[in-house]
Formats: C-alpha cells, sequence, structure tokens
C-alpha cells in the first residue's frame, strides 16, 4: 500500500493551523515522538518506512486506523521536515475540560502571548520534566498543534495539558489565597522568596513580557537576578530558559516526595 496523491497533499496541509482545526488532528513526525505518543492519543494514520517497522522501536500491535508502509522517497513528499525520520503520523486532537480548581492544588504554568512555537513546544517539554501538568495558554499564544511545537514538546506533550483561555478571566476566578506569580524586573528576587507548591505561574510574551492586563492580576512578583549584581547584561532571558529557571527553583524548595 502506498500514499496517495490526495493522502499526501492531506497531511502537508496540516501545516496550517486553520487545517488541523479543521480537522481536529496534528501531526508527529520522527520514531522519538511518535513513539512517545502513541497510546496517549487515538492515532487516525501511521506511515513509516520498511526500516522503522523492522527496527522494534515500537509495539507489535500499532493502535492506528491506517498503517501505511511507505518508500523514503514517499515519506519525503509527505514529511514538513528538511530530513524525513522514517515515520509519521496523524493524531487526534484532545480535549481537555478547563478545570481551574488544579492551580489550587499543583503548580501550574500560563503563557501570556508566547509567539514562538519552538519556545512552546520547549515550555512543554520542561513542564513535563517537572512535573507541572497543566499549562494555561491566552488565545493569542502559538498553536501547540504547529509542527514546529511538537517536535520541540520531544513527546512531553503526552503528560502535559495546554488550555487556550483568556489569563484575565481565568485568573480572577481564582481565590484571592492563590499565589500567582510572574517575572519583573522590579520584583522581588526570586532566591529571597519562599515559593508555593501550588498557584499559577505566568510567563510573557517573547519580546513584551506579560501583558498590563495580566500584569495587574498577578500577586507574586518575582525577579531572576542576574550575576553579579548591577553589571550591564543583555535585556532579558529567553522565554524557555526564564521558564527553566523558575520551575527550577520552585521545584528545588518543594518537599521532597
Amino acid at each position: 500500500m502506498t500514499l496517495s496523491k490526495n493522502k499526501i497533499k492531506y497531511i502537508r496541509s496540516l501545516e496550517l493551523k486553520k487545517n488541523r482545526k479543521a480537522e481536529g488532528v496534528f501531526l508527529a513526525e520522527g520514531h522519538k515522538l511518535v513513539g512517545d505518543l502513541l497510546g496517549h492519543f487515538p492515532c487516525l494514520l501511521l506511515a513509516a518506512t520498511p526500516e522503522w517497522f523492522a527496527s522494534g522501536k515500537h509495539s507489535s500491535q500499532l493502535p492506528a486506523d491506517e498503517i501505511v508502509e511507505v518508500s523514503e522517497e514517499e515519506l519525503a513528499r509527505a514529511s514538513l521536515l528538511k530530513t524525513p525520520q522514517q515515520v509519521l503520523a496523524v493524531f487526534r486532537q484532545p480535549v481537555y475540560p478547563t478545570d481551574t480548581s488544579v492551580i489550587g492544588r499543583s503548580l501550574c504554568l500560563a503563557l501570556d502571548g508566547v509567539q514562538d512555537p519552538g519556545n512552546l513546544g520547549t515550555i512543554v517539554r520542561l513542564a513535563d520534566w517537572f512535573g507541572i501538568e497543566d499549562i494555561f495558554c491566552s488565545p493569542n499564544t502559538a498553536d501547540i498543534y504547529n509542527p514546529k511545537a511538537m517536535q520541540a514538546t520531544m513527546g512531553g506533550i503526552a503528560h502535559v495539558k495546554l488550555h487556550y483561555t483568556p489569563l484575565p478571566d481565568l485568573i480572577q476566578t481564582l481565590g484571592a489565597d492563590i499565589p500567582v506569580y510572574g517575572t519583573f524586573l522590579d520584583g522581588k528576587n526570586m532566591y529571597g522568596e519562599t515559593l508555593s507548591t501550588h498557584g499559577l505561574i505566568v510567563m510573557g510574551n517573547e519580546g513584551n513580557g506579560i501583558s498590563p492586563e495580566v500584569s495587574r492580576l498577578i500577586n507574586r512578583r518575582l525577579y531572576i537576578p542576574n550575576f553579579p549584581a548591577g553589571r550591564e547584561t543583555a535585556e532579558s532571558l529567553n522565554v524557555a530558559i526564564a521558564t527553566a529557571i523558575v520551575c527550577a527553583e520552585f521545584r528545588r524548595q518543594a518537599p521532597s516526595l
């Protein structure tokens, strides 16, 4: 069985958000990513080379509606990668209920206008590493199902739920006792603060930081200090790097499980 021209056209069409949204699906490529997602999301189509099927890097019972063995040339025509990686798959997008009560009992992230798909995917990967299972995204945050974002998650999307929702409305539903953190140049030195094991950590846009509408609602303003203090440095940190630093400190302070 081979991939028809229409099937190849369909796979490549998933590069566009409007098509992914209309179909309710997303594309994943490469044995690591596809292997991590199989069994977590319904797989509608899996296309792979004979080498991938023979590699033993997957279960003998592949949970996919349609399985196609393709040549490297066929895979290259369908792939969105410069260097195709033997396997690609189309998965159904999950639909998660937006349960804000999780913020009151665990640590969650909020992304306010993060635009770069690579940054978004890396943040999902970080969240997975640090045991953060829910990320709340403003509507103008990049689409997690963008192929570049999906590749950057390195499979972390299998363990992290993303919710797209207006952040001011979300924060205003939280109780006054729920900590809402954000990083600012005029915040308190993060390493001198006692950080909570639950609440919301807001990370802002790559160029503009956290929006004024959300900034007004943050009740714990933090600062990531540069070293040494007072030294002239770059204006800011990459948002994914900043997220890693903040999450690491929160988890360092957390009681051992």
